[in-house]
């Protein structure tokens, strides 16, 4: 899957959970620069990401993950996995 349409779908993703405006999916964004993004909402954005791409992530994954240029990254390494 193309990095543009992931981004596009995450970005729905996020300003859904973290319901604070346009969130710009950019590969340095980080949980520190969102403002409602605390280990709750983090949890829900992982399941809203696995249930809108069809995928799922292991824990070492989810624990390596230091921006959303990494999240990118394994939603496309998965989606491609799917095809």
């Amino acid at each position: 899957m193309e990095t543009n349409i992931i981004r596009e779908k995450l970005s729905g993703i996020f300003n859904q959970v973290f319901q604070c405006g346009a969130i710009e999916i950019t590969d340095t964004l980080t949980a520190d620069q969102v403002e409602k993004w605390d280990s709750l909402t983090h949890l829900t954005m992982i399941a809203e990401v696995e249930s809108a791409f069809g995928i799922r992530f292991k824990l070492k994954e989810l624990t390596g993950m230091k921006n959303t240029g990494d999240l990118v990254g394994l939603v496309q390494e998965k989606t491609a996995n799917l095809g």
